[in-house]
């Protein structure tokens, strides 16, 4: 599984930011009924943490109301420069992690 994230290219010490998320995925709900008839099982991200230099900022606990290729965004203090890592698993127990940098100013 792979992501897109989008964070701003640089902030200012004490700004909030708007960080965005988008995994690929097909989140099947379980609700479908594949070709021969039998129910798709279900398999969606249902938990994703992003961590800002390793303290937990955001956590989210997603089920299958949740569309294909989920995207998330939500809101942070710009502190100091360093990683944004994000961290997801479906229900199959597949896992990704995507990794950005983010550079503070002042």
């Amino acid at each position: 599984m792979t992501a897109r994230i989008q964070v701003p290219k640089s902030a200012k010490r004490g700004d909030v930011i708007e960080i965005r998320i988008a995994i690929q995925h097909p989140m099947e709900t379980g609700f479908r009924f594949d070709d021969s008839g039998k129910p798709a099982p279900k398999n969606v991200v249902n938990k994703l943490v992003c961590r800002y230099n390793g303290a937990e900022i955001f956590r989210a606990e997603m089920g299958s109301g949740i569309a294909a290729n989920p995207s998330i965004s939500f809101f942070t203090i710009a502190q100091d420069s360093g990683d944004l890592v994000f961290d997801w698993i479906d229900d199959k127990g597949e896992t990704g992690t995507e990794r950005v940098q983010l550079t503070v100013n002042g």
